[in-house]
């Protein structure tokens, strides 16, 4: 069995309950964002993106260490996620432009509202966050979700 599927069906054992993955559903891309969100107004050059708006080259680092932690597990979920990291770069890049200096406001909000959420979410479930065993799995949990969506499309990951 390959290593993304045995991380997936790790992760899936504390995620069994519909209440929890309808939460995770919503949280996890939130959680995900956010934590962009802050490494996009770490002080550093901005480099501009047709289409995308201004992407920090901190950010940029950040992308590319997930990346590589994705490529590792498969190349399909890797080139989605770079792709989906870039959609939520121009997200942000929208929101620190209207919120500028505060924009760190905005993703705190979304950040903390979402870790409620998620532990709610687990109590629920009755089972700890996957995380908390191994930490690799704050980085599972958003392809956990894309697999999903592959999968509804007949895709391979």
């Amino acid at each position: 069995m390959r290593k993304i599927d045995l991380l997936f069906a790790e992760y899936a054992q504390s995620h069994q309950n519909q209440t929890n993955k309808i939460i995770h559903w919503i949280c996890v891309p939130l959680i995900f964002w956010a934590i962009l969100g802050f490494f996009s107004i770490i002080p550093s050059p901005h480099f501009f993106l047709r289409h995308f708006g201004a992407i920090s080259i901190v950010s940029l680092v950040a992308i590319f260490l997930v990346s590589i932690f994705y490529f590792r597990l498969s190349w399909r979920i890797a080139l989605l996620m770079i792709l989906i990291m870039l959609l939520f770069e121009h997200f942000i890049y929208f929101i620190n432009i209207t919120f500028g200096e505060n924009s760190w406001m905005i993703y705190l909000a979304i950040f903390v509202l979402s870790w409620i959420g998620q532990f709610y979410a687990h109590k629920i479930e009755g089972k700890k966050p996957s995380f908390l065993k191994d930490l690799q799995f704050l980085l599972v949990g958003p392809i956990w979700l894309l697999h999903f969506v592959l999968k509804k499309f007949h895709l391979k990951y």
